[in-house]
């Protein structure tokens, strides 16, 4: 295939997030509802083609995602994942049926290797399981997307066979996974090019990606399945995923825009809307984006080499491929202190990105001044931290109120803690082995558990002694994992917060979520 020139004209790539569905299923990243619904509404506004809310037959807590996803969103399509039986399908449609755009995303394994150890059926049997299951959901829904997991280990024959057969039982979309990361670029890109030349009505269907990154590649192998003419490229906030990951989003957007010279193709991403989408994402998750992360990476606009700054310093372009602005590090004219109001705040707030209610605003603006009274400079990344701390949990059982802590070399540390419990304020003591054990114990002291912590992790928001710390909490109970996430300039305070949060977490979980109805133990990664 004729590379892309400029010459010729751009051609649009639709973006397919799936962060949350195949970025949830990275181990300990599940999100709740109210998650959800904030992370969906900030790709609809960042102009996300096709959102995957969940799989909707794996638990009551996915179906209700996306089902309330579906409600929701407006301009992007709604999609949710469903194996290739009707019990799998009808869920998904239920789920979706009240959605404006929605699209039922159906798939089966293709590979020698996973048709006989997975699935344990003869390849006829799989070619009429892709028939009879696209056949089935195209009279459901309009629009379906049919993959074959396992798209990159599959014989070409079949794979051509099964993909000219979904096409016609009604399939609008053809996905080609490459579900364990094994591909390189070039035999990635030949073989979307291959099933462009072989399979006969390929002409009635986008042809769409799914990479995972185990050895590094998806982005590349996106990329080249892009030029090789895929017209669509799923992939995820931050690249988070299982295993290695997936396709990071803001990485595919950004190549396409800034090498649009030898890739003439267009998204409907705004891109100044990037990391945005990159912190609420970590903040949810718990996981935070390494420094040298392209794209959203903190060092990723930072120069420390002497040549390099004078370059920078001359002229941005010389060592810069990308502006800070195209992806949402903006420089504010305002500059925030304790003397600013709540006008100049809500005006802060628009320059980074949000539009909040009401009491989202006060709750925000009244943890703001508490922060500049003790910290000099309060910089933006400050008010992320606390619009991101502040929009969770409005309806949660247990709320933080106050943290006293005595610590020191000689000890014991000691942990004074108030928390608000379905409306009545709890105060409790507890010793610790350091002053966050102390913290922790009295949490326990408060409301008795039995959850399990896996991950105690602190982020400072900015540089110097009074910079805000963002602590994540990771806590297991009977099987389920949850993060919780807290910011405060009180490194303490935002564990407690953190922790408390987790907790919220776990009795939502308690309340939502139900057996599985005949899914496997292991994630699916279609």
């Amino acid at each position: 295939m004729t590379n892309p020139t400029k010459s010729q004209p751009a051609q649009r790539v639709i973006i397919f997030d799936t962060t949350l569905r195949d970025g949830e299923q990275s181990p300990s990243c599940s999100m709740n509802l109210e998650e959800k619904l904030r992370v969906a509404k900030t790709l609809e506004e960042m102009g996300i083609d096709v959102i995957e809310g969940g799989f909707p037959i794996a638990s009551n807590g996915d179906f209700e995602a996306v089902r309330e996803i579906a409600k929701t969103i407006k301009n992007a399509t709604v999609c949710g994942l469903a194996r290739a039986g009707r019990k799998d399908i009808d869920r998904a449609w239920e789920a979706l049926r009240h959605g404006a755009r929605v699209r039922i995303h159906t798939f089966i394994s293709t590979s020698p290797l996973h048709m006989k150890h997975k699935l344990q059926m003869e390849p006829a049997a799989v070619h009429q399981a892709v028939v009879d299951s696209v056949t089935y959901a195209r009279n459901l829904c309009e629009d379906v997307e049919w993959s074959p997991e396992d798209g990159s280990r599959t014989e070409h024959d079949f794979l051509c066979r099964c993909v000219e057969s979904a096409i016609k039982a009604g399939a609008r979309t053809i996905n080609i996974p490459d579900t364990v990361g094994y591909a390189v670029p070039d035999e990635f890109g030949a073989l979307i090019a291959m099933l462009r030349n072989r399979v006969p009505n390929i002409d009635k269907a986008v042809i769409s990606v799914h990479c995972h990154n185990d050895l590094g590649l998806a982005v590349a192998n996106s990329l080249a399945a892009i030029r090789a003419g895929a017209r669509q490229v799923e992939c995820t906030i931050n690249g988070i995923g299982e295993r290695a990951g997936n396709a990071a989003l803001e990485e595919i957007v950004m190549a396409l825009r800034t090498r649009h010279d030898v890739l003439s193709f267009t998204t409907g991403v705004k891109t100044d809307h990037i990391m945005r989408v990159s912190r609420l994402v970590s903040g949810i998750t718990g996981f935070q984006v390494q420094p040298n992360k392209a794209i959203v990476g903190a060092n990723a606009f930072a120069h420390e080499s002497g040549i390099h700054q004078d370059g920078v310093l001359k002229n941005a372009a010389t060592y810069e491929i990308m502006t800070p602005e195209s992806i949402g590090l903006t420089k504010s004219s305002l500059v925030m202190g304790k003397h600013s109001g709540r006008h100049a705040f809500r005006q802060k707030l628009r320059e980074l990105g949000y539009e909040l209610g009401d009491n989202a605003v006060e709750d925000a603006f009244r943890r703001f001044k508490d922060l500049a009274d003790r910290k000099k400079e309060v910089f933006d990344e400050d008010i992320v931290a606390l619009v991101d701390d502040a929009g969770m949990g409005v309806n949660d059982h247990i709320k933080f109120v106050s943290l006293q802590v005595v610590a020191g070399s000689k000890g014991p540390q000691l942990a004074d803690l108030e928390l608000e419990i379905d409306g009545v304020v709890r105060d409790v003591q507890a010793r610790g082995n350091g002053p966050v054990d102390a913290t922790f114990n009295a949490i326990k002291k408060a409301c008795p558990h039995t959850a399990r912590l896996q991950l105690y992790q602190v982020h400072a928001v900015t540089a110097g002694t009074d910079a805000q710390a963002e602590v994540t909490v990771r806590l297991e109970e009977n099987g389920k994992t949850v993060n919780g996430y807290g910011a405060d300039a009180d490194t303490l305070v935002a564990s407690a917060r953190a922790y408390v949060k987790a907790l919220n977490k776990l009795l939502t979980k308690r309340e939502r979520t139900a057996p599985p109805e005949s899914v496997a133990s292991g994630a699916v990664s279609a």
